[in-house]
């Protein structure tokens, strides 16, 4: 399977560590993951948001491991944070978890995720 990763120069360049589109040619096995919550094994949830996103991309990383599939490998990553306050805790987390090349990506604020404690959720799509 060959993947290329891009951001066309005609468009301005990305606000952060993710490309604007991502071409999957002779594509094999594909993963779509459910929203993953900052939510720990356990039922906890941390209060703080980065200590969520870590958790969510953690929870993210055992998924793709029980499909064989690396991070390497991600094609998107659709996150949904419930202020936009919390865009730069996030960010900060999300870029030293990403790997190169980095996936496409969408950030969405929004009112409320499923369980009111729940600050950052996390959808990815990833190919092998």
């Amino acid at each position: 399977m060959i993947l290329r990763h891009q951001s066309p120069a005609s468009l301005r360049a990305p606000f952060g560590r993710y490309v604007h589109m991502v071409e999957v040619a002779a594509a094999g096995r594909m993963l779509f993951l459910s929203g993953q919550l900052g939510i720990h094994a356990d039922g906890t949830v941390p209060d703080d948001v980065g200590e969520q996103a870590a958790q969510a991309f953690a929870n993210v990383d055992v998924c793709l491991e029980a499909a064989g599939i690396g991070r390497a490998q991600l094609l998107r990553l659709t996150v949904y944070l419930t202020e936009a306050d919390y865009r730069v805790p996030y960010m900060q987390v999300r870029d030293a978890w990403v790997a190169d090349p980095p996936p496409a990506s969408t950030l969405v604020i929004v009112k409320a995720l499923a369980l009111p404690a729940c600050k950052v959720e996390i959808e990815a799509v990833a190919a092998a």
